[in-house]
């Protein structure tokens, strides 16, 4: 466990499934492999926080002193989930240390992981990261071994992917570091749409793309936003055709971070 990957789950637009995929991932890699995971929220949006953590929870979470992502300078301990990995939890507040970052804030997150990779507890550390260019986005890039992109296949979605790439080879080259690309993972989609059936054919012929693309999609289906709503897991649903498509994803994102 000292080799503890880490990965952002990054993109430069909201309502791509990036939570979703998240979350469920770092349940399949609990439930299916076995695997220890530390699952990070750095959104101020909190989404990641929601899924794991209801209302009246996290307010006591909180008004207890509870970790959370502001805490990872001091080294506290995560907050101990229901579905068997831990969670750092977000905070809406967390613009005011946007507006004034201490020198230095960057590189506090990559220091307090590589305090945490000393420690043995995890395999697989996954961030959520906020749909900004922001200095969260920026720590959890710095503090990361791969990065993940999560895309709706629409025209609008697949244009914001090379802006997103720009930005991420700028942060390389302004902070030196090296995370590589895990892949690509086609949420939200329509497979039997002509739409679909583009994005696919643009990303496997695109030479910047082609070996990223997962040969599995996050299918749109009412099922996983009502149930990310809810706090249900896609393990939790009586869905063979959705636990097979996680089930698949999750097993490409192994092959890809720990070349299992």
């Amino acid at each position: 466990m000292l080799n503890m990957k880490v990965v952002s789950f990054v993109n430069m637009k909201g309502g791509v499934g990036k939570t979703t995929l998240a979350v469920n991932i770092a349940d399949f890699l609990t439930h299916r492999h076995s695997k220890k995971v530390l699952l990070v929220d750095v959104d101020p949006q909190f989404n990641a926080t929601q899924c794991m953590i209801n209302g009246d929870d996290y307010v006591k979470y909180i008004k207890n002193g509870g970790t959370t992502i502001k805490d990872v300078f001091n080294y506290k301990n995560p907050y101990k989930t229901t579905r068997g990995f831990d969670l750092i939890p977000s905070l809406l507040d967390l613009f005011r240390f946007e507006m004034a970052p201490d020198q230095g804030t960057e590189n506090k997150l990559k220091n307090y992981l590589n305090y945490v990779r000393k420690t043995g507890k995890y395999d697989i550390c996954i961030i959520d990261c906020p749909p900004t260019p922001s200095v969260w986005m920026t720590s959890a890039l710095i503090a990361s071994d791969f990065y993940l992109i999560p895309s709706k296949p629409d025209p609008i979605s697949m244009t914001g992917l090379d802006l997103l790439e720009g930005i991420i080879k700028e942060r390389k080259e302004n902070y030196g570091c090296s995370c590589r690309c895990a892949g690509l993972v086609l949420t939200i989609a329509e497979t039997n749409t002509i739409v679909y059936k583009k994005a696919v054919d643009y990303f496997s012929g695109a030479a910047n793309w082609k070996d990223y693309l997962y040969k599995t999609p996050v299918p749109k289906r009412v099922d996983i936003a009502r149930g990310q709503l809810a706090g249900t897991f896609i393990l939790d649903l009586d869905k063979t055709d959705l636990n097979l498509n996680f089930s698949s994803i999750t097993q490409e994102f192994l092959r890809r971070v720990e070349g299992e």
